[in-house]
């Protein structure tokens, strides 16, 4: 009889456990909240191929953000309802170290929002998820409408004789408003020379570049620097 009431309590305690994880962690709760943690990764990575303003598009950051949301909104699902089990994961994410660079300051942010919907999400504010990434949207849209940065940064990088710098340099001054010189190089063969430049137009100064005698070649290159760096 005993062993029998230890078998029947056994039973019970285990039908307890499993009714117990299972009471909020149903099948459609899950796939509720997978499917609006895809929408609202959808609209982020969205949002963020149209506001990017870097040199070059990754659409794996773009799908890293999508990801990121989908994954964040079952941990927020299960440790909602576990102190212990939050515990734990707190403590588990606390030991990980990312290894990845994100070379683009405002990439973190996005990743920031991409976790922040994860987590309403898994914590069944649908509502809210959706008017707070509506409103992040917008403003993102907005912001992205003006110029709060200095015109594009291009590196300008020449190929020429050492005398035609005089005629190089007078150019630039009336071409270029902002110009910094980066490095130079002088050696038997010629000399090179790098200049950081911000314009608009960037295939009229190359033109003008060439246009001077003894500029051999010039190149434009994109790149990504703060204004005065």
């Amino acid at each position: 009889m005993n062993t029998g009431n230890l078998t029947v309590n056994n039973n019970n305690a285990m039908a307890a456990f499993f009714a117990e994880q299972f009471a909020n962690l149903t099948a459609f709760n899950v796939a509720l909240a997978l499917l609006f943690g895809l929408l609202v990764g959808l609209i982020i990575a969205f949002v963020y191929k149209r506001c990017y303003r870097g040199v070059l598009y990754s659409p794996n950051f773009a799908l890293t953000l999508i990801l990121l949301t989908l994954v964040t909104t079952p941990v927020v699902m299960c440790i909602g309802s576990n102190i212990a089990l939050s515990m734990g994961m707190v403590g588990a994410l606390s030991i990980v170290r990312f290894r990845t660079a994100v070379k683009d300051p405002l990439d973190t942010a996005y990743m920031f929002w991409a976790l922040t919907m994860g987590i309403l999400l898994g914590a069944g504010q649908y509502i809210i998820a959706l008017v707070v990434v509506a409103a992040i949207s917008v403003v993102l849209f907005a912001l992205n409408l003006f110029k709060f940065t200095s015109p594009n940064a291009y590196l300008l990088v020449l190929h020429y004789d050492e005398d035609a710098e005089y005629d190089i340099n007078q150019q630039l001054r009336r071409s270029v408003k902002y110009r910094r010189l980066r490095s130079k190089t002088v050696t038997r063969a010629g000399a090179e020379m790098t200049y950081e430049v911000r314009l608009d137009n960037k295939q009229d100064l190359v033109a003008l570049m060439l246009g001077i005698e003894g500029v051999h070649d010039a190149t434009l290159v994109a790149c990504q620097t703060e204004a005065g760096a």
